[in-house]
């Protein structure tokens, strides 16, 4: 049965204001998975609200202790479920059983790792040459956060974010990717279970449109993004018209150098996984691949052989070892930039296509 996933603003699931939903699709076969709910700006102001409201009157006054011991609940929750959350996530965005997996033990190990830390942000006090003044500086939250999270691996970017705002004493504001929100949305359910009060994290999925109403909307204290580079600039200029501090985490085009001393078997494993790992959708994916002369054949050949051996299949099955593009419009870019390349002068040495 196809599961419709609603909002969740102030500690209550909720449709959208308009009842707009939009599809979850499984990349690998193009079946539709899930409905999600499409928050508008209205959804987005309850949630900024009530994230208000939460910080005012409860989670600025909770103390460290009980914030470690609620994200420690949700670790609970989070490892006890997940075979689960891997198989949902590899259905939403194609991703390797085996990664999706290995991801929510790490997403685990964040929650409590981050529990550990509620009770160990304090201030200083600074020696001054006033003799009868003392100086002290305290660690304050920013209070609300608004946090849009990528497509590629939506758990590990949401725990990388999350855990830490929360052991701050911030509450959050969660928008996924419109192409893989399920998971965040069942962190939300453990969120829920764990017992956070109402308003200290919610989620709002959605297209650009709901992405737009978080970031520029003044409310928000700061904004933490992962995604791409177009997507950044823009929600810096929203950020920026509100004077709001942001952080960014956007993909690069990472190098690996390989000389000719290198023990050459490591090199070219390392090089394939960091081309091919997570079918190269990752932030530090090894998408160039710097050689010096003396092995520079030998490096093509031996890429282009275990390219050839790599199994690609459904990435629910544990034998897979690389899954689809996350999505198709991921995908059809992917096909953009190989012909760009041959455009520009680019020698094809094996794939290029459409592989199944």
């Amino acid at each position: 049965m196809t599961q419709t996933y609603q909002l969740f603003i102030d500690g209550q699931w909720r449709p959208a204001s308009d009842g707009a939903t939009l599809p979850a699709t499984n990349p690998y076969d193009q079946s539709v998975h899930a409905y999600i709910a499409v928050a508008t700006a209205d959804d987005v102001d309850a949630a900024v609200g009530a994230a208000r409201r939460a910080y005012d009157t409860v989670w600025s006054r909770t103390t460290p202790g009980e914030r470690a011991k609620l994200l420690n609940k949700v670790a609970d929750l989070l490892d006890a479920d997940a075979d689960r959350m891997a198989l949902l996530e590899t259905t939403d965005n194609g991703k390797v059983i085996r990664e999706t997996h290995n991801q929510m033990g790490y997403a685990a190990r964040i929650f409590r790792y981050y529990s550990g830390w509620a009770d160990k942000m304090h201030g200083d006090v600074v020696p001054l040459d006033q003799k009868d003044t003392l100086e002290m500086t305290m660690r304050v939250p920013y209070g609300v956060i608004g946090a849009i999270t990528a497509w590629n691996s939506p758990i590990a970017i949401l725990t990388n974010t999350l855990p830490a705002a929360l052991a701050a004493g911030n509450c959050v504001i969660l928008k996924p990717s419109e192409h893989a929100s399920t998971t965040t949305l069942e962190i939300a359910r453990m969120v829920e279970k764990a017992g956070f009060p109402a308003g200290v994290v919610s989620v709002v999925t959605g297209e650009a449109e709901t992405g737009r109403a978080l970031t520029s909307h003044p409310g928000v204290d700061k904004i933490s993004f992962t995604g791409s580079p177009g997507v950044g600039r823009a929600i810096a200029s929203a950020a920026g018209a509100n004077l709001k501090p942001l952080t960014m985490e956007l993909g690069g085009k990472s190098p690996n150098i390989v000389f000719d001393d290198a023990d050459f078997d490591r090199a070219l494993i390392g090089a394939l996984a960091g081309i091919f790992g997570a079918t190269g959708q990752t932030c530090i994916a090894g998408s160039r691949l710097l050689v010096q002369r003396g092995i520079y054949d030998r490096m093509v050949e031996g890429l282009a052989a275990r390219a050839k051996q790599i199994r690609m299949g459904d990435p629910r099955l544990p034998e897979t070892e690389m899954g689809t593009a996350a999505n198709e419009p991921q995908f059809n870019r992917i096909l953009s930039f190989v012909d760009a390349a041959k455009g520009d002068g680019a020698r094809l040495i094996t794939g290029g296509g459409r592989a199944l």
